[in-house]
């Protein structure tokens, strides 16, 4: 089984981790290949950036099908690109957020997600209402970090998330926390022990279910919304898309 893996953004040092972090859960038989886009936002903190880097995405599933990958994970929090990647592709695809809440939501009746910036926080928040999950959330926390200080200032980083999810832990009523951002998924084991909570990493979820969607023989439907794209030309910087 090959598990594709796309980081949205152009960091290849953040790329690499996330990589490692999804062969750490992922099955024997599992190969995990870690790509990027060549071009776009060397981070992801804005509707400005996850719309750039949702047309990278969808390059990398074109280029993910062509190569006869089993299965497609978005590694960023805010899912570029999701829906039209599942157009794009007959393969599952999987977004991070969406297989973290539905795991968090398994194994706890509440759950609080832990991320980078207070933006990014009120993204996190539309998501959970988009896929029917926040009822379960008590809130959405943001360690204000920028994303690549987990790659330039790790420690100092990480002892932020921790020291979060340790208010979240004692003032949220929660059984779970959901970390809300790929880059974390290096530390969801550190972070898990010194705040004694179930951690849900989206990284590892997603590799999680998208092996499970391949092993019962389970495909994106073409009935619907996610049939492929309807055949027309393209112009301009998009003309290699025209049939």
């Amino acid at each position: 089984m090959h598990i594709r893996l796309i980081n949205p953004n152009t960091t290849a040092a953040m790329t690499a981790k996330i990589g490692a972090a999804a062969e750490r859960v992922a099955a024997a038989g599992t190969r995990i290949s870690a790509t990027n886009p060549e071009a776009g936002p060397v981070s992801i903190e804005s509707h400005f950036d996850e719309a750039i880097s949702a047309v990278g995405v969808l390059d990398e599933i074109r280029r993910g099908d062509a190569q006869g990958v089993d299965a497609h994970v978005i590694a960023c929090f805010g899912d570029p690109g999701l829906l039209a990647a599942r157009e794009l592709s007959a393969a599952p695809v999987i977004g991070i957020a969406e297989a973290a809440f539905h795991f968090a939501a398994l194994i706890s009746t509440r759950f609080s997600v832990v991320t980078t910036l207070g933006r990014t926080a009120i993204i996190a928040e539309q998501l959970l209402h988009n896929y029917g999950f926040a009822q379960h959330c008590r809130k959405v926390r943001a360690a204000e970090i920028p994303v690549l200080e987990l790659e330039h200032d790790s420690a100092c980083a990480l002892e932020r998330i921790i020291a979060e999810c340790r208010r979240a832990k004692a003032e949220d009523g929660i059984g779970a926390i959901v970390l809300g951002c790929a880059g974390m998924a290096e530390h969801s084991a550190e972070i898990g022990a010194a705040v004694g909570l179930p951690i849900v990493d989206g990284v590892s979820a997603a590799v999680k279910l998208a092996e499970s969607l391949v092993a019962l023989g389970l495909r994106t439907s073409k009935h619907g919304d996610l049939a492929f794209p309807p055949p027309k030309p393209f112009r301009g910087r998009f003309d290699y898309l025209g049939c």
